[in-house]
């Protein structure tokens, strides 16, 4: 009740100031001891130095300088001696940076050189981690295993956020000797953002992961109650050099296809098969060492790796993630994710810039009529795309991004005439982004604006807004060493376009504005915009101690719009979250290490109603022996849904609990399982629910390894909408019915490494879902929490299943005619992506990619036993080959 009651009292904000400020007050009287910063002197070397990139550190200039060792344990007996010491000296002419590290280990013969993908680190391994803006809050990672595989990343978010897709130039290799092994590293300035190279810190980090113990040192000891990660590096001193060559990068590519598929003769414009040829060029041009400008004419922007398969059946649209290289690399500076519980909430995809809006699939429907064939495109061309974007050394970060995609048509036909429909208009994308640091870099303020311009035709005018706008503004504030923060934001959209635009997406299922039951908003024909926002407000305990927690108010208003640049679930909601985390610190009996944390959502709309609770409790640990395992429990005791009849009234569903739970052996292991599972049920008329997850790892040599992931899901008599519609006496009916759905997967991944630059790799995912429904019936008293009131289930005198026609037909008043119908809503849909992958980079940024890709899609009726389907469907199914090389050569 007191939740209830909290929230319809949403309209009184200052009842969650009075908690903030109690809270800040609380906080700000406790002190934490800082730690020492460590400080590393870089040494100067001449250009000409004879220094070869081995591995060997037997040159002389690894002679000059100092070693900096004296490194601490992080894991698992945190600032306690390690049982090998690491040792390294970083030096620096004109154009690089060099890092030479001894990794000690009196047992050389135990030293881990397992191959693995890039940035996929196996076995023993060293990293080094430079923030060169010294923002304390971002980075660039370089890694190298014993085996000499490389690993990069930029870390932002202070360690919280991680893009592994950035691929910089860079030089490495490992050495095996009897004292342990040794890393060379070669880093052109050219890779990194930094502001004058003269008398300029840099945080530094190296941290080495001791394979045989399961132990990783660090040369700066970060506690593990630290509030974040970078800010808490050391200090890398006495990089002078004023002559910085500025980045220049060009790479042309070239690619060459080749389709084949199973000639479908009702499909003109299908054949056997199908032959392309593109080149292009990306690059880069840094116009001072720390602002670049990043450009690509006739980009070749298909991912390698397929997306995993799913199928939504709430109407709610699916996020993907970005993997395209262009859109992937420095993606921080542009993310505007305005509502990210560290506890998770499902808005937490909601971001006011969503990069697969550019080149996704068009958003125009051709529709044919009996006899007409239609060729649609899958995507939607890039014409070209820029950024420009960096961080100032005065803590200014600035991000512009400009797109340009052009028209596309699908061609429709109806014997030999051939007509041309326009699918997708000429479209610019811009958006701009900006942040500054203050308060010695503990406080930031920001900004975002995205904007979408179309030119329409009078078909796509009708579905399509002729522009979108969206803008935000950030702020974030650190106190007590980062150990306590408060943040807030705030979103406005506006979208325009014409009658008929404007009103789809009223009525789409982010907004729903023709609810029956909802006074709040008002569907109004004749609107031509709409102008809505959002925002969050936020407090939180970041580190120091046991205890870390977060609470906060998120909102979106009923006329907030995002989807044309963003991503955005759903508006008209309020919601407070809440988190609490209890981690043991040091390792006890049979733990390693050991967390447990509590967390509840409570959900509102702007019309005061209270319609979803939910609050978990999970404890996760970490076994001596390296084993994982994690235990869950979650409760939905109060779920209303303003959705769910996707534009009637609201609906009481059936309350809900369950548990989750998995555990997993030593990762470290040639052969290693893990499992994952979780399951709901809950009082009369809930669904029951069943989830399995296994994953089997084995890597029988250090250059072989494979993988296989099955998943199977199990749906029993869950409520699910049907359709809405009008009886010939006038009556509205919301017809809903039971559903039964199973769903497997399979994912499969092969690795074969012959060299850290030459690797054969595959993955495929076989994946199919069946749903049958059953007691279909219409909703008659919507709030009621007694089901036999809530819903009139159909007798069986009164529907009647007609094959010839594939519905069910109903006759309500049992007058022996029937009232009206329903399509048979069963389905059985299935997909299968893979894709082979020979990669070999011959020279460091410069790939030769030699692809196998094959794929389809088939949505059946069901069969009478599910795995029927499996081998009507997968298992004889016709696949669509493509053949792909791809060169690309990096000048810089």
């Amino acid at each position: 009740m007191f939740y209830q009651s909290y929230l319809r009292k949403s309209a009184k904000p200052w009842l969650f100031l009075i908690f903030l400020i109690h809270a800040i007050h609380i906080s700000s009287g406790q002190v934490n001891n800082e730690i020492q910063k460590r400080i590393c002197s870089a040494f100067a070397i001449d250009a000409l130095s004879k220094l070869e990139i081995d591995g060997k550190l037997d040159e002389d200039v690894w002679n000059k300088g100092y070693w900096n060792t004296e490194f601490i344990q992080r894991q698992p007996n945190e600032n306690q001696s390690p049982s090998v010491q690491t040792a390294f000296k970083i030096a620096f002419d004109k154009k690089y940076i060099y890092i030479g590290i001894q990794n000690f280990d009196s047992e050389a013969s135990s030293i881990s050189s397992r191959m693995s993908r890039r940035d996929d680190l196996e076995g023993d391994w060293v990293e080094v981690i430079l923030d060169s803006n010294h923002d304390l809050r971002s980075a660039f990672s370089f890694a190298v295993t014993a085996a000499g595989v490389k690993g990069d990343k930029i870390i932002s978010l202070d360690g919280k956020s991680e893009d592994e897709f950035w691929n910089p130039i860079w030089y490495a290799a490992s050495h095996i000797h009897r004292e342990g092994w040794s890393v060379e590293m070669k880093i052109p300035f050219s890779q990194l953002r930094f502001g004058e190279l003269k008398n300029m810190d840099w945080g530094l980090q190296v941290r080495r992961r001791y394979f045989k113990n399961e132990e990783t040192s660090v040369w700066q000891r970060v506690p593990l109650d630290a509030s974040g990660w970078i800010s808490q590096f050391g200090v890398l001193q006495d990089l002078e050099n004023s002559n910085v060559k500025k980045l220049l990068e060009i790479q042309p590519y070239v690619t060459s296809s080749l389709n084949t598929l199973k000639k479908d003769i009702k499909d003109p414009f299908q054949s056997s098969y199908s032959k392309s040829i593109g080149m292009g060029i990306d690059g880069k041009v840094g116009v001072t060492n720390d602002l670049v400008v990043d450009f690509t004419v006739n980009p070749d922007f298909g991912q390698v790796e397929a997306d995993p398969a799913a199928i939504a059946l709430d109407g709610f649209q699916l996020f993907f993630a970005e993997q395209r290289p262009f859109f992937v690399e420095n993606k921080e500076i542009y993310n505007y994710q305005f509502s990210t519980p560290i506890i998770g909430s499902r808005h937490n995809n909601d971001n006011l810039f969503y990069s697969r809006r550019i080149g996704g699939k068009p958003h125009g429907i051709a529709h044919v009529q009996d006899g007409e064939s239609v060729n649609s495109p899958e995507r939607t061309t890039i014409l070209g795309a820029a950024k420009f974007g960096g961080k100032t050394s005065n803590g200014l970060s600035i991000g512009i991004l400009e797109a340009i995609t052009g028209k596309e048509y699908a061609e429709i036909t109806s014997g030999e005439e051939v007509n041309s429909v326009l699918v997708e208009p000429l479209t610019n994308y811009f958006v701009g982004r900006v942040q500054q640091d203050l308060n010695n870099r503990n406080t930031y303020i920001g900004a975002i604006l995205t904007v979408a311009n179309r030119k329409l035709d009078q078909n796509l005018e009708q579905t399509m807004h002729a522009s979108a706008m969206s803008g935000g503004v950030d702020w974030l504030h650190q106190w007590n060493n980062r150990n306590y923060y408060l943040g807030a934001n705030l979103v406005v959209s506006r979208v325009e376009g014409s009658k008929e635009a404007i009103l789809n997406t009223q009525i789409s299922i982010p907004h729903l504005f023709q609810k029956t039951d909802a006074s709040h908003v008002v569907l109004d024909n004749e609107r031509t915009a709409l102008t809505g926002t959002g925002g969050d407000i936020k407090i939180g305990k970041a580190g120091s101690g046991n205890f870390t927690f977060e609470t906060g108010i998120t909102w979106r208003s009923p006329d907030l719009e995002l989807n044309d640049v963003g991503f955005m679930r759903e508006a008209d909601v309020i919601f407070n979250y809440s988190g609490m985390t209890y981690r043991f610190l040091k390792p006890f009996g049979i733990f390693r290490s050991a967390a447990i944390n509590y967390k509840h959502w409570l959900f509102t709309d702007f019309g005061g109603e209270l319609n979803y609770v939910d609050w978990d409790v999970e404890m996760t640990g970490l076994f001596q022996n390296n084993w994982n395992a994690y235990l869950g429990f979650f409760s939905q005791p109060h779920v209303y849904s303003r959705s769910f009849l996707q534009g009637g009234p609201r609906i009481k569903l059936a309350d809900q609990y369950g548990f989750w739970w998995g555990m997993g052996t030593d990762s470290r292991k040639k052969f290693r399982v893990s499992y994952n599972a979780w399951t709901k049920t809950g009082s009369e008329g809930s669904y029951f629910l069943l989830e399995n997850g296994l994953n089997f790892t084995y890597q029988p040599i250090d250059k072989f390894s494979f993988s296989f992931i099955p998943k199977y899901t199990l749906i029993n008599h869950r409520l699910q909408y049907i359709k809405t519609l009008t009886t010939v006496d006038g009556n509205q009916r919301f017809i809903t019915a039971k559903l039964d759905q199973k769903t497997l997967s399979f994912a499969l991944r092969l690795n074969y490494i012959i060299t850290p630059n030459l690797s054969l790799q595959y993955y495929g995912q076989p994946f199919i879902s069946v749903g049958q429904y059953n007691d279909f019936n219409y909703v008659q008293n919507p709030l009621s929490e007694n089901q036999a009131e809530q819903l009139h289930f159909y007798k069986s005198q009164q529907i009647t299943y007609e094959e010839a026609s594939n519905a069910y037909w109903v006759d309500e008043n049992r007058g022996g005619k029937s009232d009206y119908s329903i399509s048979n809503p069963d389905f059985s849909f299935a997909q299968f992506q893979s894709n082979l992958v020979l990669r070999y980079e011959y020279k460091p940024g410069s790939e030769l990619f030699l692809v196998w890709s094959q794929g389809m899609t088939d949505i059946a009726a069901p069969e009478t036993r599910f795995f029927d389907n499996v081998n009507a469907q997968l298992l004889g199914a016709s696949f669509v080959n493509n053949f792909l090389v791809k060169l690309t050569y990096r000048f810089y």
